[in-house]
C-alpha cells in the first residue's frame, strides 16, 4: 500500500506500507479527499509532535514516520463481518479519534461516558498520534468512526466536517462554562453583546458562520486578520474585519468603550496574546481555540488574569455518541454542510491531486495571503 509519510521535519516521501488488517467491527476505506489542517502544518514543520511514548516523550519521526491527514472523507472498500450498516461504495466522513466507544471498551472511561471523547483515557488519533492518517491508499477504522454522506455534497467540502465539528465542540464547551456573560443569557446585563475573533483562517471563518447561523448571534462580530483576502471573506460571511493594528480602535468605537464580552483566539499566533487584554471587558470569556503560539511569553497572560477573564480551552470534536455508536458532533457538522447552513466552498482555496502531490500541499502555498484551506483529492489518483 502506498502512502505519503512524513519521515523527518519538512520531508514527505512516498513509501510502501503493509495493508491494514480488517477486524470484524471495522471498515476498510479508500481516502478520497483529505484536508490539510494547521495541526498538520505544525507537525510537518517540526514545531509539534503528538506521537508520544509511554513516558510522554515525543517519538522522533526518523524512528516512526507519520502518515498525516486527519480531516478524512473516503469511500468504503470492505466491511468487517460484524458490520451491517455500511456497504462498499458508500461515501463517509471519518472520525479520526479512537476512544472507548470505537474500541468497544466497557465500561467507558469517565471522559467518554460524559461525552468528552477527545479526552478519552486511552485516546489515539489517526494522522496525529502515530496511527496512520488519510494520506494513504487505504485506511482501516472502526465502523462507528465512519459517518455516511447521504447527500451529493462534494467530498472535498465534506472534509471540513472535522474542523467544523471542532468549532461546534468549542462553542458547546464555552457555553457550559460558568461565566459572567453568556450568549444565551436571559438577563440583558449578562448577555454577550460583542464578540472578537482573532484570525480569519478556516476556524475563524467557521466560527463566524456558526455564531451567525446556528447560534443566531446578531450583535457585532469583529475579526482581526492581517490578510486582506481573508478579511474580505470574513465580511462576506457576516463579520466586521480589521487589520490587527486597527482592531482595538474599531472595537472601542463600535462598543463605545465597552469592549468584548467574548474573545476567541483562533489564529495560533503567539503575538495575539499581547492584544487580548485591551480587547476584553473585565470578567469576559476568552476561548483559546488556536494551537501553536510559538514565541509567546507566559507573562502575556498576566494582564488577562488581572481582568479575571474566564479562560476556556477546547480541542477536538467531542460531543457524545448517537444510538448507533457514531459521534454526534460529526453528524451535526456534516448535516450543517449538507443543508448549506454553513458554506465552505470559498474556504477551500487550494486543491491538490494524488499522493504524489501531498508534499506540495505542505509547500509555500500555505503562506500566501489568499490561502485559507488546502484539500488533497486522492480519488483521481486511482
Amino acid at each position: 500500500m502506498r502512502a505519503a509519510a512524513l519521515v523527518a521535519p519538512r520531508r514527505i516521501e512516498l513509501v510502501d506500507l503493509p495493508p491494514p488488517v480488517l477486524g470484524p467491527h471495522d471498515v476498510r476505506v479508500a481516502p478520497a479527499a483529505v484536508g490539510v489542517c494547521g495541526t498538520d502544518l505544525h507537525i510537518w514543520s517540526g514545531e509539534s509532535n503528538f506521537h508520544l511514548d509511554e513516558r510522554g516523550a515525543p517519538v522522533p519521526l526518523e524512528e516512526a514516520p507519520q502518515v498525516l491527514g486527519h480531516e478524512i472523507t473516503a469511500r468504503v472498500l470492505e466491511v468487517g463481518r460484524a458490520v451491517h450498516d455500511l456497504a462498499p461504495g458508500e461515501r463517509v466522513v471519518v472520525d479520526q479519534g479512537r476512544n472507548c466507544r470505537s474500541e468497544r471498551r466497557e465500561p467507558a472511561c469517565e471522559y467518554c461516558a460524559s461525552g468528552n471523547s477527545h479526552q478519552c483515557e486511552l485516546y489515539r488519533e489517526h494522522g496525529i498520534t502515530g496511527l496512520p492518517g488519510g494520506f494513504a491508499e487505504e485506511l482501516v477504522v472502526p465502523a462507528v468512526n465512519a459517518v455516511r454522506v447521504d447527500s451529493p455534497l462534494p467530498l472535498r467540502l465534506a472534509a471540513l466536517s472535522e474542523p467544523l465539528a471542532c468549532v461546534l465542540h468549542s462553542l458547546d464547551f464555552a457555553g457550559r462554562a460558568r461565566t459572567r456573560y453568556a450568549l444565551d443569557a436571559g438577563e440583558p446585563s449578562q448577555r454577550v453583546r460583542t464578540i472578537v475573533i482573532l484570525g480569519a483562517g478556516p476556524a475563524g471563518l467557521l466560527l463566524v458562520q456558526i455564531l451567525r447561523h446556528e447560534l443566531r448571534f446578531d450583535g457585532p462580530i469583529l475579526v482581526g486578520e492581517p490578510s486582506a483576502p481573508k478579511r474580505e471573506l470574513a465580511r462576506q460571511l457576516g463579520a466586521e474585519a480589521y487589520e490587527p493594528a486597527e482592531l482595538l480602535d474599531g472595537l472601542l468605537v463600535r462598543t463605545q468603550g465597552r469592549r468584548a464580552e467574548l474573545l476567541i483566539e483562533a489564529s495560533g499566533a503567539g503575538a495575539a496574546f499581547a492584544a487580548i487584554p485591551a480587547l476584553i471587558r473585565k470578567q469576559a470569556t476568552v476561548l483559546l481555540y488556536g494551537i501553536g503560539h510559538g514565541g509567546a511569553s507566559l507573562e502575556l497572560l498576566n494582564p488577562v488574569q488581572w481582568r479575571e477573564a474566564v479562560l476556556v480551552t477546547s480541542v477536538g470534536a467531542s460531543g457524545g455518541f448517537d444510538a448507533d455508536g457514531r459521534p454526534s458532533v460529526y453528524r451535526r457538522a456534516l448535516a450543517l454542510l449538507e443543508r448549506g447552513t454553513i458554506a465552505v466552498d470559498s474556504l477551500v482555496t487550494h486543491t491538490y491531486s494524488g499522493l504524489a502531490n501531498v508534499a506540495r500541499a505542505f509547500g509555500p502555498d500555505s503562506a500566501r495571503p489568499e490561502y485559507v484551506k488546502g484539500v488533497v483529492e486522492l480519488e483521481s489518483a486511482r
